[in-house]
């Protein structure tokens, strides 16, 4: 996001030069450069003993869309602590292991996406409410309904380092 006004003041923002970052939003009245801004947030393959790994639809997405639980790094928060908070709260699953799967940017909603693969043990899921259903289903079949499989994106990134990691 490139700020237009004063996030502390709400006056309009000049630009200023910043050294290598070149021209930035800058406020005169509180003497404060704005850098453009993203939104954190985390995307978490789940998978269990049984090399079965969770799949979900969020209610307000289309039918075909299956996902990995994902959520927004709130203020004073880790990329981890988020990863282990989503997990819980949109599964009701507690997180036994978690290692990093590395960054993924989203330009067109101006997003960071924190990639981790985590290991829950087998059990049913409790669903919050922005899930609208969620089921482990076996890793090697995924793909046929998760979306979008395709290079470049963090679901297929992270989906497929899982896979490289087992030997798959």
């Amino acid at each position: 996001m490139r700020y237009k006004f004063c996030p502390n003041c709400g006056k309009r923002l000049t630009e200023i030069h910043a050294g290598d970052d070149g021209m930035v939003p800058y406020c005169e009245a509180c003497d404060k450069r704005w850098f453009d801004s993203f939104q954190s947030c985390v995307i978490v393959l789940v998978y269990n003993e049984y090399d079965e790994i969770v799949l979900s639809k969020q209610w307000y997405l289309p039918d075909e869309y299956t996902s990995f639980t994902s959520g927004f790094i709130t203020p004073g928060e880790t990329a981890e602590e988020c990863a282990v908070r989503e997990v819980k709260e949109e599964l009701g699953l507690d997180i036994e292991s978690l290692e990093y799967a590395g960054t993924y940017f989203l330009k067109e909603a101006d997003q960071l996406m924190h990639g981790f693969i985590s290991f829950a043990k087998k059990r049913d899921l409790v669903l919050s409410e922005e899930i609208s259903e969620a089921c482990w289903v076996p890793a090697l079949e995924a793909t046929k309904t998760m979306f979008p499989d395709k290079p470049g994106g963090p679901l297929y990134e992270v989906y497929h380092r899982f896979l490289k990691e087992r030997g798959r």
